[in-house]
């Protein structure tokens, strides 16, 4: 680092430090509210949910070929199968903004196109069923149907432009990673066994990150109600699967890929929730430096800037699965328009401070703000729309 940045960032400390407000009841309690957000995601979501998914991300990059990858999500494929299979993959998970990153870096960085990966990363915490049903019941049909539609548009547009933005970057990406991984799969077993093995990995991630519905919603508060007996079948066949059918070196790569990706991924998203948390709380509390106040005040009605502020605001804020629709259930009591509910909606699952950061950290900033706005953009767009035709 040269001797100026160091500079710079040591005068930013010391003046951070210096003129810290620690006697504003509001500052000290965001900082407080940012560790307990912290927690919050350490217990409810990392052994749950990001976990798992890390682990099927090892896997991805070393017991699926490059050519299976490259057949179904390349740049030669078909693109009405790549998105196609992008999409439904990703609503089959239906994880966070957090969780789907491992399982985007693991396809992306194994061959498949930007585009389709594109897809699969905003599909995955965008077009969650049971969040939708949900949305449907609690927040009103038209809502609902109307979130449905704009997620699934969204996943296969913004998978599209960017691939046409950045075609010439990623054929050169796709270029030099073709032939560098071994296709670990044709080693040893069959590809029926390969099957059960990565559908047992993905069912342990869904049941595992199925959320307590906040309203009975009949199937899905039934499975929740024994999806930890159905994990711990899932685990004794997984050890059954790990003893029979795979290597002692295939155990160890598959071990150091997903460590490869923890390091990548795990500083990024605790920093991200860390300031996630300090700059708007943890969901449904007012405890942020950002009083919930001036959000409120701000995306009433059906403005371009009030459905523009509500997605800055949804892009930026970290959503579990399914807290988004309480906290809309509030702010639509407090005035919110429908516009902006649908537009905070679209954005705000999707995407996040955390998932910004490790965005970076995998495809670059220029791809990272490109993603980012578009996904912005089309959501202050079709809220706008929505909330004239809701009116």
């Amino acid at each position: 680092m040269q001797t100026w940045k160091k500079f710079v960032i040591i005068v930013g400390v010391f003046l951070a430090a210096y003129y810290m407000p620690l006697t504003s009841h509001r500052f000290t309690g965001a900082v407080l509210e940012s560790l307990y957000m912290l927690q919050d995601y350490a217990r409810l979501h990392v052994l749950t949910c990001l976990i798992p998914a890390l682990f099927i991300a090892g896997a991805i990059a070393n017991f699926i070929s490059q050519e299976a990858v490259i057949k179904y999500f390349g740049s030669e494929a078909k693109k009405w199968v790549s998105y196609a299979v992008a999409s439904v993959s990703g609503t089959i998970l239906a994880v966070c903004s957090c969780t789907v990153l491992p399982l985007f870096a693991g396809i992306y960085k194994r061959g498949a196109g930007l585009g389709p990966a594109i897809a699969f990363l905003y599909s995955g915490p965008a077009i969650n069923v049971l969040a939708i049903i949900m949305t449907a019941r609690i927040l009103g049909a038209k809502l609902g149907i109307a979130r449905a539609i704009g997620a699934m548009m969204f996943s296969v547009i913004i998978g599209l432009i960017m691939a046409v933005l950045f075609k010439k970057e990623d054929s050169e990406r796709l270029k030099k990673s073709a032939g560098k991984n071994g296709a670990g799969m044709e080693e040893g077993r069959s590809l029926t066994q390969n099957l059960i093995y990565f559908a047992n990995l993905v069912f342990i991630l869904i049941f595992a990150a199925w959320g307590k519905p906040t309203q009975p919603v009949g199937f899905f508060s039934a499975v929740y109600n024994i999806k930890w007996y159905i994990i711990i079948i899932l685990l004794v066949l997984l050890g059954f699967i790990l003893i029979r059918w795979f290597k002692k070196a295939e155990l160890s790569s598959w071990m150091e890929s997903t460590w490869g990706f923890a390091q990548q991924i795990l500083p990024l998203l605790f920093i991200g929730v860390l300031v996630a948390g300090f700059l708007m709380g943890r969901p449904g509390i007012d405890a942020g430096i950002i009083p919930s106040r001036y959000v409120a005040a701000v995306v009433g009605g059906n403005s371009i800037l009030s459905n523009f502020i509500a997605s800055v605001v949804g892009a930026f804020m970290y959503f579990a699965t399914l807290t988004e629709v309480p906290i809309l259930q509030g702010l639509l009591g407090s005035g919110m328009g429908q516009g902006p509910a649908l537009a905070l909606l679209l954005s705000g699952p999707a995407l996040s401070l955390p998932s910004m950061l490790v965005l970076n950290s995998i495809l670059g900033p220029k791809k990272t703000v490109t993603y980012v706005s578009l996904v912005i953009i089309m959501s202050t767009i079709v809220g706008y729309i929505f909330g004239m035709i809701a009116g």
